[in-house]
């Protein structure tokens, strides 16, 4: 049975975060919704309360039942969690005379207390909240304050419960790590083995039995979690799995025979698909980013179900679905009101009525990536930036038209060979050209020209879920730059995007 931290989420921006915080100790964790968690087995050694954008004083705020929880297993409230441990058992909880977001100072601290146990005095704290406990209840003994939050830290007595008020889990409160090891490893006593290793092994072992000699059907899109699943997969059942790797069109320059190459390298059962006319003629002349994804989404399964039909007598569906994808569909707030075509394959199921099978709905997007180290993939594939499921459609701004895929490509080419040659890809977390649907005025030579606008986009990021903008070279993007414009006939301006996200977002549309 697979020790495991569960950690209740009441909405907080941050509760991933916690989540990928105790996984770096090598302890498996889960994140369940603050009133829909499983039961409290043997399995559980501990659990953790999120913040929340909710005041506890508000009509309506989360209100967890903790009955088989507090007082029977270790247990850590952050935040809101702290604040409510303290108002819902007899304290008190007030709106903040000096509201206190961003760094602090632990200016005391019991270091006695097993929560604080080595961790440096006067240590930097990050706070978010406008509200403060100003009364803890009885059995409730203060372990440590910041110059304006008298209750920074309690611990109840004779319980091991703690509560916090500022955020363990970011960059910015130093010992935060050392705090969630006190709890998770000393105080809730896991062992720290879920490594890439142990999954892997335990992964394959579990396929082997849930899928016995069944055949398996995956659709590979060159990226790292499908690549990663296919070939957890391809170690658990070989042959049984057919992959089928289909060409929208919309594709890196030569990425549909590169890709392939690779993954026949691998010792994959692939199966490619050049497909790139049937979507091109039905995306000629689209504008609108929603319906360029559902044209896109509608043709790759008319293609996959006529090409996996082929394969007789197949029981399974396997999907790239990440944590991520996994958390938001069983949200706190509900699930999400718009699932984009390119994070799923949507309708497939039904419409072949197959089993699913997702090998890496318990990981992080870098977890999957050291998974796939882990099996000795090539950097080729476990390096690779994302990108989206549309593939460029969403990259050229405006209408599609074959010139403007070809633009793109020619161009994006030249960028991510640039970023290589340099030794800047793996820098970047992910990189790419967007056509704008924008002409301006040049001149080459003697020439006046009227031509396209192209933008450069490069971002460093862990996950995705927020990102800044890479600082490259001037001298890099000035020679990418000049190359574009002097090999890519049609294009005569091009432009560095510095936007972060949020509030900006990593693709355009």
């Amino acid at each position: 049975m697979q020790e495991k931290i569960l950690i209740l989420d009441f909405g907080s921006q941050y509760t991933q975060l916690i989540a990928r915080r105790v996984r770096e100790l090598n302890v498996y964790c889960e994140i369940h919704p603050f009133n829909k968690y499983p039961d409290i087995d043997d399995s559980v050694k501990g659990v953790i309360l999120s913040g929340s954008p909710f005041s506890v004083r508000d009509k309506g705020a989360p209100v967890p039942d903790l009955n088989k929880i507090k007082g029977n297993i270790p247990l850590l409230g952050v935040c809101y969690g702290a604040q409510y441990l303290a108002q819902g058992y007899g304290g008190k909880v007030h709106p903040s005379d000096t509201r206190e977001y961003g760094r602090a100072m632990m200016v005391s601290m019991n270091n006695d207390d097993p929560l604080f146990r080595g961790v440096k005095p006067n240590t930097q704290v990050w706070m978010s909240h406008g509200d403060t406990i100003e009364v803890i209840p009885s059995g409730y003994s203060i372990i440590g304050s910041t110059a304006d939050v008298k209750v920074g830290a309690y611990h109840i007595s004779g319980e091991d419960t703690w509560g916090i008020q500022f955020h363990p889990e970011v960059y910015h409160t130093m010992e935060g790590k050392n705090i969630l090891s006190n709890f998770v490893v000393d105080i809730c006593g896991c062992e720290q083995t879920w490594t890439p290793d142990s999954f892997v092994e335990a992964t394959v072992e579990d396929l082997k039995k849930k899928l016995g000699n069944d055949k398996v059907v995956l659709g590979l899109s060159g990226g790292v979690d499908s690549s990663v699943a296919a070939y957890l997969l391809n170690k658990a059942i070989g042959s049984r799995l057919t992959c089928i790797f289909v060409d929208n069109g919309l594709l890196r320059k030569n990425e549909f025979e590169k890709v392939l190459n690779s993954y026949k390298g691998l010792g994959l059962n692939v199966k490619g698909v050049n497909a790139a006319d049937e979507f091109l003629d039905q995306l000629e002349g689209v504008s609108d980013p929603e319906r360029k994804r559902k044209i896109i989404g509608r043709v790759f399964i008319e293609i996959f179900e006529k090409e996996a039909s082929k394969v007789k007598d197949v029981s399974w569906l396997a999907q790239g679905t990440i944590y991520p994808d996994v958390i938001e569909s069983i949200s706190v707030n509900g699930p999400s009101a718009t699932i984009k075509s390119h994070h799923n394959v949507g309708g497939l199921p039904d419409i072949m009525n197959l089993k699913v099978v997702e090998p890496l709905k318990l990981l992080f997007k870098d977890e999957v990536r050291k998974v796939g180290a882990a099996m000795n993939m090539p950097d080729i594939i476990i390096k690779r930036h994302p990108f989206p499921g549309p593939g460029l459609a969403i990259r050229i701004l405006g209408a599609i038209t074959r010139e403007k895929v070809r633009l793109v490509q020619e161009a994006d080419d030249i960028f991510i060979e640039g970023l290589k040659k340099n030794g800047l890809y793996d820098q970047v977390w992910q990189a790419g050209v967007i056509i704008l649907p924008v002409q301006s005025v040049g001149v080459m030579g003697d020439e006046r020209t009227y031509e396209n606008t192209v933008v450069l986009r490069a971002v460093v990021s862990t996950d995705g879920m927020t990102a800044d903008w890479s600082h490259l070279p001037y001298e890099f993007l000035g020679q990418v730059s000049n190359t574009i414009i002097n090999r890519v006939r049609g294009i005569n301006r091009v432009v560095y995007d510095i936007s972060s996200k949020p509030p900006a977002t990593i693709e355009w549309e």
